[in-house]
């Protein structure tokens, strides 16, 4: 029987080419393909697929979000990210989240994607050259980076979009004291001083998509 494999990505022409590589051999099947996150969860739900290949740009939503989702739809589902992103500190977040693999565009695909997909069938990590670069960078710093709970991506998402404390302490239904010190461990959290500079790197590392704000 065939593994069976699920593709997310914004782009036709990404799919058509990552889905033919994938079945230049037998054992594999691509049994669904999705623009949007929402398509993907019914993609997984419907087919039961044993790897979801993820793009780190999808219409609706960031990165790691979409991995959050996969995961708790589907807790047992290798997942591999692909995406031009080479920060080592969002590979090390997505492998916090729970994906299996990441390759960098960049990187060819042809030589990059099965092996990927073979290593992570065994549960086993794989990061394509370039991103395994850049990952082992960040995990020889001297400051580990601590994963952000799901209330202070909430209030990093608000920022982002212009909302000022006072309105995401009421949308939240907490105090502003409690906001201005979110946003202040953010600002340690990415070791920066303004929100402008916070939004930046949270864009760098994933946790947040321009084109959904």
């Amino acid at each position: 029987m065939a593994i069976k494999i699920v593709l997310a990505d914004d782009s036709d022409l990404m799919m058509v080419g990552t889905e033919a590589i994938i079945e230049s051999e037998l054992k594999y099947q691509v049994v669904g393909k999705a623009h949007t996150l929402n398509d993907v969860l019914q993609s997984i739900q419907q087919q039961i697929p044993e790897i979801a290949i993820l793009s780190e740009c999808l219409y609706d939503t960031d990165i790691l979000s979409a991995v959050d989702a996969v995961r708790h739809a589907s807790p047992k589902i290798f997942m591999i990210v692909v995406g031009m992103i080479t920060d080592g500190t969002l590979i090390h977040n997505l492998y916090m989240h729970g994906i299996k693999g990441y390759l960098y565009r960049g990187d060819p695909l042809q030589e990059c994607l099965l092996p990927a997909i073979r290593t992570v069938l065994q549960d086993r990590p794989y990061l394509s050259p370039t991103a395994n670069a850049e990952y082992l960078i960040t995990l020889q710093s001297r400051h580990p980076v601590p994963k952000l709970n799901a209330e202070a991506r909430i209030v990093l998402k608000y920022l982002a979009q212009g909302v000022s404390i006072n309105q995401i302490a009421c949308h939240m239904g907490t105090s502003p004291r409690r906001i201005y010190a979110i946003r202040d461990r953010l600002r340690r959290r990415f070791g920066v001083e303004t929100n402008e500079h916070l939004i930046s790197r949270a864009v760098a590392e994933g946790f947040i998509v321009l084109s959904t704000l």
